[in-house]
């Protein structure tokens, strides 16, 4: 078959009715590409979004060209109704998930579970921000902005700063287990109970907050440090929440070599919990815990007193926090995940710990 050359960015009817011929004689999308001169995906969207005879969950039966092009026009009309502003039902689950602090692409994903025999319940998290940062595209309350995570009021490119452990006041840890020898069970995420921890750090250093992630299931833990982060007093919050834990999900615990864990000896003898250390500069070894701590960065700005926060507040933010779905569980949340792994056959119900 002879390669023609592509004649613009957007299919013409020219093209739509050689892709009607040839799929009808059978020819698969990657052979429709090579005559057309298109990219094979280019077919197979065409042919997915323009068939004549559309039926969910079937294989495209029908594709006839006029009514490929005229689908094609009027899509590409403008303006058009935004899918915001003219789903009532659609606009309150989005401006619901924001004020719960989810994100657009935890809405877009939950929208997806909740809705998936509803087609026009979906909406993509690049339509949820042009409506919140692009007012002509809008649909939602700008002020909605500040429950997104960075609570910008614009949208622009910015990389989040890397490695607060750099900045951490480091010293000696008497016989540290280096990650390298944690079983490697933990690794695949198979088996509950392996947690990663780290410190989220005030302003100068000066107060810290505690954070505890379990692996499998993004579960949040924070302690509460209201003095300092010195070695005693992270111990001394450490151990009574650990030992709140069922036994099966105190496996391990991975920490970075910061000397506020010097006394990791005394919370494994209390609590059975065997900790490891991460290799100097590798908060990659710990990526549940980093990509948690980014996000709890919300609720405790860099640069602030993290000292002034409550335990029970801490307990309100945690919860706020493992109730917002994640791609990661197939948008569940980390409190469903943990209650459905606790109320399974082979574990005793037991309630979970905020």
């Amino acid at each position: 078959m002879t390669r023609k050359p592509v004649t613009g960015r957007r299919l013409s009817l020219a093209e739509r009715e050689e892709i009607a011929v040839l799929f009808a004689a059978g020819q698969s999308r990657a052979q429709i590409g090579r005559v057309l001169g298109r990219d094979r995906s280019t077919i197979g969207r065409e042919l997915t979004r323009n068939q004549s005879d559309p039926r969910p969950g079937r294989r495209v039966r029908r594709y006839r060209a006029l009514h490929a092009q005229a689908q094609a026009d009027a899509r590409a009309r403008r303006p058009q109704v935004r899918k915001l502003v003219g789903c009532d039902e659609l606009a309150a689950f989005v401006v619901a998930g924001l004020q719960q602090d989810w994100s657009p692409r935890q809405i877009q994903g939950r929208l997806a579970e909740a809705f998936c025999d509803r087609p026009e319940m979906r909406v993509s998290h690049e339509t949820i921000y042009q409506s919140l940062f692009v007012q002509t595209r809008g649909g939602l309350a700008r002020e909605l902005t500040g429950h997104l995570r960075t609570g910008r009021s614009l949208r622009k490119p910015r990389a989040r700063a890397r490695a607060e452990a750099a900045s951490k006041t480091t010293g000696p840890i008497p016989g540290p287990i280096p990650i390298s020898a944690r079983p490697a069970e933990a690794a695949d995420r198979a088996v509950p109970g392996h947690w990663e921890g780290d410190l989220i750090v005030g302003q100068d250093s000066k107060s810290a907050i505690g954070t505890l992630v379990e692996r499998t299931t993004r579960f949040t833990i924070l302690l509460h440090l209201p003095a300092d982060h010195t070695a005693p007093t992270v111990r001394d919050a450490m151990i009574p929440a650990i030992q709140a834990l069922p036994e099966h999900l105190r496996r391990s615990l991975a920490w970075d070599r910061g000397s506020e864990m010097a006394l990791h000896r005394d919370i494994t003898l209390a609590t059975d919990l065997d900790i490891y250390f991460c290799d100097p500069h590798s908060p990659w070894q710990r990526g549940s815990n980093e990509n948690t701590n980014g996000l709890l960065r919300q609720y405790f700005p860099k640069g602030s007193d993290l000292s002034i926060h409550t335990p029970h507040h801490l307990a309100t933010i945690a919860a706020k926090l493992n109730s917002r779905p994640r791609q990661t569980l197939g948008w569940a949340t980390p409190h469903e995940k943990l209650t459905e792994l606790l109320n399974s056959p082979q574990n005793p119900p037991v309630a979970t710990t905020t």
